[in-house]
């Protein structure tokens, strides 16, 4: 590990303030990724701002036809949330099974999203409801945000502030988790939204994405029988150790099917 100068912020102002005058400055909320990387010295920041402890960007309020969860709102939070569980119970089920109790108490939803990891859990809900991603500048549809393994559409600087859910009719989240890291080989989740089926897909391939034809067909006829002959195409899906292309791109609707089901 690099030495770097750590700054315990006081507000978002102070957070924004001070990451405009550091050289090559990082920010750090729960540092699941951030702490590996730099122990590993596959980053070297001048400064390290810690947000995590921001009340601001903490929590979750219910606001009738969506939920707003707080970037800095950890994974164990969102599982046991009362709210979430009974308005997106797959959104509690999801965050309850990423990585194990130390992630989960440490590791927040703005964090994997700043990040995003093309095997993290967060994306394919945030991708699969619609949600909202609000910055401290704007907001970003779910649609526009997400742009490719580990990148994003956040400028240089920009923080996210809380994700905001619409609540669906159902959802559901069908995940293949790798034993050891407990990140999904494949996860996807399916909602019915009121702008019609959303079906998104984790641990495929180079980023989170949609599989309209699974959507098509869940319009006419919400099952799992509507969409377990549709295949999904493994030309840019990941193939190593763990798992094919090809195995990964039938456990989509494998998994798109439980979920329909859970």
């Amino acid at each position: 590990m690099y030495k770097f100068k750590y700054h315990r912020t006081s507000s978002l102002n102070e957070a924004r303030s001070q990451f405009g005058s550091c050289d090559e400055p990082r920010y750090i909320a729960g540092g699941m990724t951030l702490i590996p990387a730099l122990n590993l010295r596959l980053d070297r920041p001048s400064d390290v701002l810690d947000i995590g402890h921001l009340d601001e960007l903490r929590g979750i309020q219910d606001d009738g036809d969506t939920i707003s969860v707080g970037a800095t709102t950890r994974h164990a939070e969102v599982a046991k949330s009362s709210v979430v569980q009974s308005k997106i119970p797959a959104l509690a089920k999801l965050a309850g099974g990423i990585g194990d109790p130390l992630v989960r108490n440490r590791g927040t939803i703005g964090g994997s999203l700043a990040n995003n990891d093309p095997s993290a859990d967060y994306p394919s809900a945030v991708l699969g409801l619609g949600a909202t991603v609000h910055t401290d500048s704007r907001t970003i549809a779910a649609d526009d945000y997400f742009m490719g393994a580990f990148m994003t559409a956040l400028e240089e600087g920009e923080i996210i502030t809380k994700i905001s859910f619409p609540v669906p009719e159902t959802a559901g989240y069908g995940r293949l988790a790798q034993p050891a890291s407990r990140f999904p080989l494949i996860g996807v989740f399916v909602a019915k939204t009121s702008s019609g089926p959303r079906v998104a897909v984790t641990g495929a391939g180079p980023g989170v994405f949609r599989v309209e034809e699974m959507e098509k067909a869940l319009s006419g006829n919400w099952s799992a029988e509507a969409i377990k002959d549709i295949a999904v195409n493994s030309d840019e899906f990941a193939s190593d150790i763990h798992a094919s292309a090809e195995y990964r791109a039938a456990m989509i609707t494998v998994m798109a099917g439980r979920a329909i089901n859970s």
